[in-house]
């Protein structure tokens, strides 16, 4: 067998993660705060597996979110290993379309799914052999029936004997969550890195790293880190705590599938967004005999420019009102200019409180196909004085 080098691969990798490259445990769970490098580090094993023999599966809840987050994430780690171009070129075939890479040498991939439609992923096949590995990104996001239906596709016999795995990285949420409940009540100690549970019917690991386990950051990355001061927030996105979460805004909510092209009026709605925070458009139904709110449809990515954002809302509104931030008066005027019949909304003082209490109101229906609006939905909660930690009438998202 050809031996292909990789320049620095030890040092590019987070201390942290180091022991846990040739990790064999059936279930592996890398979780914690932002900014760990658990992705990076995942990614970068990734890669080397399939160098190695094995088939990835790479899925998040959509496909939209898939293409722009781990799969530009393992590209861009194939081009700093393999920094080379005509190496690169020699060893990769990377397929932007279909989202499938492949390693020349031995026809093993990395295939990238959305769990749009989790039927579809059982069709799933590799170019040589079978699906070693499922790696689920941002694992918080899917269902305990779409795990189940993943699950099912380790199926056939591996070259080597190589041991199938499943994959989860994310960072924490609430201990209502399934993944908490199925793997790390009764066994997950607040306080602790790593543990791992292996006996007749279980073969799992979970390390929790944070940002301190990152030692790529800068300093400025890190006052950035240190800048929230929710204690919810700071808990559960910066320490990678499982959370519980008091004082939620919204409990009138629920997830339900639907037929989306079954009402007579939509209503559109834009938040803007440009770096941190993603441009957010969504499509919704209001049925006000039964006072009920119908999310049928979101659009949301990072870094989107105007020019790209108009086609998209013009295609989808068709001429109706879309009701935009007004913080943002030259967006809108240029989605004006360009076809888009926005309106701006104004924000005034207790205009906030105003809308949520009007929302409570209603029954709110999310299609399961908008994760980022259930996310949002899910996570509002009201701040709490971190001195005296009563709650204040102030909304967090």
């Amino acid at each position: 067998m050809r031996t292909i080098k990789i320049k620095n691969f030890w040092e590019n990798i987070a201390k942290v993660y180091r022991p846990f490259v040739n990790a064999e445990h059936m279930e592996q769970f890398f979780f914690g705060g932002s900014s760990s490098g658990k992705s990076f580090f995942l990614a970068q094993r990734c890669i080397v597996d399939v160098m190695r023999g094995r088939n990835y599966l790479i899925v998040r809840k959509t496909g939209a979110s898939i293409a722009e987050s781990v799969f530009n994430e393992v590209v861009k780690k194939i081009n700093e290993m393999f920094q080379d171009g005509v190496l690169r070129n020699t060893y990769w075939d990377i397929n932007k379309s279909n989202r499938i890479i492949t390693f020349k040498y031995n026809n093993k991939q990395i295939i990238f799914k959305g769990l749009d439609d989790v039927e579809k992923v059982k069709s799933i096949t590799p170019k040589n052999g079978v699906i070693t590995d499922i790696w689920i990104e941002e694992a918080t996001e899917i269902s305990y029936k779409d795990w189940k239906q993943l699950d099912k596709r380790l199926r056939g016999h591996t070259e080597k004997n190589i041991k199938k795995r499943t994959i989860f990285s994310f960072n924490p949420i609430l201990k209502s969550h399934w993944i908490y409940k199925e793997y790390f009540l009764g066994v997950w100690e607040e306080g602790k890195n790593f543990v791992e549970k292996v006996d007749d019917s279980h073969d799992y690991m979970i390390l929790k790293t944070t940002y301190r386990d990152n030692q790529f950051l800068t300093k400025d990355d890190i006052k950035r880190l240190n800048k929230e001061t929710d204690p919810y927030y700071r808990s559960v996105y910066l320490e990678g705590n499982w959370g519980v979460l008091e004082g939620v805004v919204f409990t009138n909510w629920r997830i339900q599938s639907f037929d989306k092209e079954s009402f007579e009026q939509y209503r559109f709605g834009i938040d803007w967004g440009f770096a941190e925070d993603p441009f957010a458009f969504i499509r919704v139904a209001i049925d006000l005999k039964k006072m009920q709110i119908w999310i049928c449809d979101e659009w949301y990515k990072k870094n989107l420019l105007n020019d790209e954002a108009i086609p998209l809302v013009r295609d989808v509104t068709k001429g109706a009102t879309v009701y935009c931030d007004s913080a943002e008066p030259k967006s809108i005027h240029e989605f004006v200019v360009k076809g888009v019949n926005a309106f701006g909304v104004k924000k005034g003082q207790g205009s906030v409180n105003e809308g949520i209490n009007f929302l409570k109101r209603f029954e709110i229906i999310i299609h399961p196909s908008c994760q980022n609006f259930i996310n949002e939905i899910e996570q509002y909660h009201y701040k709490k004085d971190a001195r005296t930690n009563e709650t204040l009438p102030e909304v967090v998202s």
